[in-house]
C-alpha cells in the first residue's frame, strides 16, 4: 500500500471517529461538571441530616414518654401507692355521697324535718288493707317514711275537712291510691283537689297510682300527671318509694343551695 493511500485511509478513519471523540469527551465534561455540583451539595445535605436526627423533642412529648416508661418499668409502686391510699375511686365517691349533707334526707338539718309528714296516703275505706301493706312498706324502708294514715293519725274529734286539709298541709307528698272506691268518695275527691290547690305544679308531690280503673276513668284534673298503674304490688311499691324519696332529696338539694 502507497504512502497516499494509507494517508488517505487515515483521514477518512479520523474523520469517522471525531465526532465520537468529541461528544465522549463533551458526556465527560457533562460528567464532572455534575460531580462538581454533587460535591457541593452533599455537605448541605449531611448538614440538614445531622440537624434533623439531633432537633430536640418537645418538653410534652418526652415529659410522656418518661412518664410512660417509669410507669411500665414499676407496676408495683403504683399499685402500692394506690394501697397506700387506702380507697378506690368508687369508694371515694360513695364516700363523698354518703357526706354530702344535699343527699341524705334524714340528716337533722334538713328540709325533710320541716313538715310532720313525708307523705299523706290519699284512699278510699274500701282500700284500706292495700293502703296498710304500703304504708307498712314505707316506714320499714332506711328512711323511715313518715305516713300519714287518716284512720290511725286523724286527731279524735276532730272535724272531717279540718283532718284532711292538715293531712295535706303538713305532708311533703300525697298518693292517690285511684281505685273504683277512690272515684265513687266524696271526700277522696276532696282531698284531691285540696293537693292540687296546694301544690299544682309541684313535680313529684302528687303521686296518682292507678288500679283496677280504666285510663278513660282517670281524673280529668290529674290529666297532667304521671300515674303509676299498679300491677304488681311490689314494682308499685317500690316505685312509690323512689318517688318520694327523689322529691325529698330535690327538696333538701335546693334548700341547702339557698342557704348558701
Amino acid at each position: 500500500m502507497s504512502s497516499r493511500s494509507a494517508g488517505r485511509q487515515e483521514g477518512c478513519w479520523s474523520h469517522c471517529f471525531q465526532p465520537c471523540l468529541r461528544s465522549k469527551c463533551s458526556f465527560l465534561e457533562r460528567f464532572h461538571a455534575s460531580d462538581r455540583r454533587l460535591s457541593s451539595v452533599l455537605p448541605t445535605m449531611a448538614s440538614w441530616f445531622r440537624r434533623l436526627l439531633h432537633k430536640p423533642k418537645p418538653r410534652s412529648v418526652e415529659s410522656s414518654l418518661n412518664a410512660s416508661r417509669s410507669a411500665s418499668s414499676s407496676p408495683s409502686s403504683s399499685s402500692s401507692s394506690a394501697e397506700s391510699s387506702g380507697s378506690s375511686p368508687g369508694t371515694s365517691l360513695a364516700r363523698s355521697v354518703r357526706s354530702s349533707p344535699v343527699s341524705d334526707i334524714n340528716a337533722s338539718g334538713s328540709a325533710r324535718w320541716a313538715k310532720s309528714y313525708d307523705v299523706c296516703i290519699c284512699h278510699s275505706e274500701v282500700d284500706l288493707e292495700l293502703v296498710e301493706e304500703l304504708v307498712s312498706y314505707l316506714e320499714g324502708q332506711p328512711e323511715s317514711f313518715r305516713c300519714f294514715l287518716q284512720l290511725r293519725d286523724a286527731a279524735p274529734g276532730s272535724a272531717v275537712v279540718t283532718e284532711l286539709c292538715d293531712a295535706v298541709q303538713n305532708s311533703h307528698c300525697w298518693v292517690m291510691l285511684i281505685t273504683p272506691g277512690f272515684l265513687r268518695d266524696p271526700w277522696c275527691k276532696y282531698q284531691m283537689h285540696q293537693a292540687l290547690a296546694e301544690a299544682p305544679m309541684a313535680n313529684g308531690r302528687t303521686i296518682p297510682v292507678l288500679k283496677d280503673v280504666d285510663r278513660k276513668d282517670y281524673p280529668k284534673e290529674l290529666r297532667n300527671v304521671y300515674y303509676i298503674y299498679m300491677a304488681l304490688k311490689e314494682n308499685s311499691f317500690r316505685q312509690i318509694r323512689d318517688t318520694i324519696a327523689r322529691y325529698l332529696q330535690e327538696l333538701c338539694r335546693s334548700s341547702a343551695s339557698r342557704t348558701e
